[in-house]
């Protein structure tokens, strides 16, 4: 098949070829091809009008997935009429254009289509930052080090190099390739998938809405300490202020001070009874009051997310070509003085060393999966969405390689960033660096490495640029988070939000800073960790083995592959065929079934969770999955027929993808 640029345009200018279609037989004439005699194809009639262009939106219609539409009153034995075609629309993002069926021997009937051009990346790099500043997040910084380490060091890179390779990269893969081919997001893609499955695009946004209300407040408390940094003495390097308490030991000042199990350094007392107050608060059950200082930090993000996603990906992939690339200076920063630093190597020799028989454990190997796979991010409607704005023959194997790699290769170098501070944190304790490491999750970011931070030279500059990354880091991800939702909810109910964007990205700000007061409250530490645990992890896998079944088993392995063949030029190999059908739908049930059989054992600071919030944990997972049930017996309910009919009718799809070959648009079915 040839490509031709978008401003090219197929011509008939002879009346006397003849397209002669057989049911089931590929035509082709002047460059189309006919993949289904019965599908509707749109060609460009220019006899007295000027060719379309992407500049000349009143000009040419737009199909749902963002390509041109243009008419053809062309009947079904290729015989034009002798009429030219007039084409006018006013200057508008839609048009309304005649499409003419092309079923063999039955007369053509006309059909009015209102369709709207879809947007797409200014650049490719646009999309790849997006991609890349996605899935590096701050669970790369802070979950993969602490992992590796708990999990064998060096040898746990075995089996999430393995759980990479057969996982977590094709089903990235799979995710960019069915947005690039499909332009839909996650709600109405299934249409032209398995109808039945349409409630995972509905799960999906449940999830994302639990993670805004959370996530975005990890964010608050890293404002808290850059907006802190601004001073010549960081706050969090005293023990005289009016949040110590007399177990605050500042070892760092005073060598003659001995570290005791009953310490605490300034900045744990910082973090825990300065930013997050916890000593207000009981637990869950009695939360307290909502911090104001978090509040307005939390509001100054959302403030910044909005204006950055409004417009869509054109903004956003502006946005992000700092907040996607800042990190790695950082990073690059922090590695060099962190090498320097005294006591830097045990750090290292404790992260990489390895313990062999620690891979004869099945929780390493779920560590390892489940690892992989968040790092990555499928299953968030993320990659479908941002994959929809690319151009229909844009290289997305290519992307899913070197995304997926820059990824694993930044939580392997944030590991080196983190233990040559802990390495140096050790020495200065005295201690071993398992003892510094045993705070996990955001603390060992915000007490562990923010208190050696403050003991270095020049420590207001290198905190307030490790904030600034912990910042950025953050940003993006929730831009991609959000994205998800809004491509989503915009493409199935374009007549309602196609031409009001910015209004219902206003309104899904606004609803996902009220849902996140609880987590602003003194106890909001304890809502951020159960939500962490239960609201995302086993919903998201639940998501992504459906979706993978749904791929692979009801749309069909060498479907799938036929599309792909069709927008990249070449068929899947016989590994990723493997993957998609077996291994990776295995590899997520291996991950669901060790979450369920072994649910996590909650505790936090000095709080251990009680029981009932395990059960309020998975009720609040359920919430979300709940959604593909209940969307499947609705379905089942709406479909008239048998029961099997109406089986059949909810496994195949209800709507055509339609494809570009040149400028000449058809449906395939």
């Amino acid at each position: 098949m040839e490509k031709s640029s978008s401003n090219e345009t197929q011509t008939l200018t002879s009346k006397k070829e003849l397209l002669d279609c057989t049911e089931g037989e590929d035509c082709q004439e002047n460059g189309l091809l006919v993949k289904n005699p019965k599908s509707a194809l749109q060609l460009v009639e220019d006899g007295n009008k000027v060719h379309p262009s992407h500049g000349d939106k009143g000009e040419a219609g737009q199909i749902s997935n963002g390509y041109s539409v243009v008419q053809s009153p062309v009947p079904c034995n290729g015989i034009g009429d002798g009429e030219d075609v007039q084409c006018t629309a006013p200057a508008a993002t839609t048009t309304t254009t005649t499409t003419t069926s092309t079923t063999c021997g039955v007369e053509a009937q006309p059909q009015l289509l209102e369709l709207e051009e879809r947007e797409t990346w200014s650049k490719k790099m646009d999309f790849l930052l997006s991609v890349i500043g996605y899935a590096v997040d701050l669970g790369n910084v802070w979950r993969f080090p602490y992992i590796c380490y708990q999990n064998g060091g060096g040898a746990f890179l075995i089996p999430y190099t393995i759980m990479a390779i057969f996982g977590g990269i094709p089903l990235f893969y799979m995710e960019l390739a069915l947005g690039q081919y499909h332009r839909n997001g996650c709600i109405s893609i299934w249409r032209k998938i398995c109808p039945i499955f349409k409630g995972i695009g509905f799960t999906i946004c449940i999830i994302a809405f639990y993670i805004a209300s959370y996530y975005n407040t990890i964010m608050a408390w890293a404002l808290y300490y850059l907006i802190s940094s601004f001073t010549s003495e960081l706050p969090w390097t005293s023990c005289k202020n009016a949040w110590n308490t007399v177990n605050c030991t500042n070892y760092f000042t005073n060598a003659s001070i001995t570290w005791t199990p009953h310490s605490i350094s300034p900045a744990e007392e910082f973090y825990t009874r300065h930013v997050l107050q916890v000593q207000r608060s009981k637990g869950l059950d009695d939360l307290g009051g909502i911090s104001w200082q978090l509040t307005l930090c939390l509001l100054l993000i959302f403030t910044i997310v909005y204006f950055s996603i409004w417009k869509g990906v054109k903004t956003s992939g502006k946005v992000v070509w700092v907040t996607a690339t800042f990190p790695y200076i950082i990073l690059f920063i922090l590695l060099i003085r962190g090498a320097t630093l005294p006591g830097a190597w045990r750090g290292v020799v404790f992260y990489l060393k390895p313990d062999w028989q620690k891979l004869l454990a099945t929780e390493v190997w779920v560590d390892a999966a489940a690892q992989i796979f968040f790092s990555l991010g499928p299953g968030f409607g993320v990659l479908l969405a941002f994959a929809s704005y690319n151009k229909f023959h844009n290289n997305c194997y290519q992307d899913a390689l070197v995304t997926s790699t820059v990824n694993c290769m930044t939580s392997f170098v944030s590991g080196f960033v983190i233990f040559t501070v802990l390495g140096y944190m050790a020495e200065m304790r005295n201690e071993e660096v398992s003892e510094v490491a045993k705070d996990t999750g955001p603390s060992l970011l915000f007490i562990t490495y923010a208190e050696a931070i403050a003991n270095m030279p020049a420590s207001t500059f290198f905190a307030i640029i490790f904030f600034l990354m912990l910042l950025t880091l953050g940003l993006d991800s929730t831009f991609a988070g959000l994205e998800g939702v809004i491509t989503a909810m915009l493409d199935e109910f374009p007549h309602v939000w196609g031409k009001r964007r910015e209004w219902f990205v206003l309104g899904l700000i606004i609803a996902c800073f009220l849902g996140s007061l609880s987590t602003l409250t003194f106890g909001g530490a304890y809502v951020v960790k159960l939500f962490e645990e239960y609201a995302t992890g086993p919903a998201v896998l639940t998501v992504v083995f459906l979706e993978s079944i749904a791929v692979a088993w009801f749309y069909g392995i060498n479907q799938f592959c036929s599309d792909m063949k069709e927008m990249l030029g070449f068929t899947p190999g016989w590994y990723w065929r493997l993957c998609w059908v077996a291994i990776s739908p295995i590899f997520l049930l291996f991950i669901i079934c060790s979450f369920m059989s072994s649910p996590p054992d909650l505790r936090l600071f000095d709080y251990n969770y009680p029981y009932w919030t395990t059960i309020v944990g998975y009720c609040i997972g359920t919430s979300s999955v709940i959604c593909i049930p209940i969307y499947m017996a609705y379905r089942l309910i709406i479909t008239p027929g048998t029961f099997k009919e109406r089986i059949l009718k909810s496994i195949t799809p209800e709507t055509a993808t339609e494809i570009p070959f040149g400028d000449i648009r058809m449906n395939a079915v």
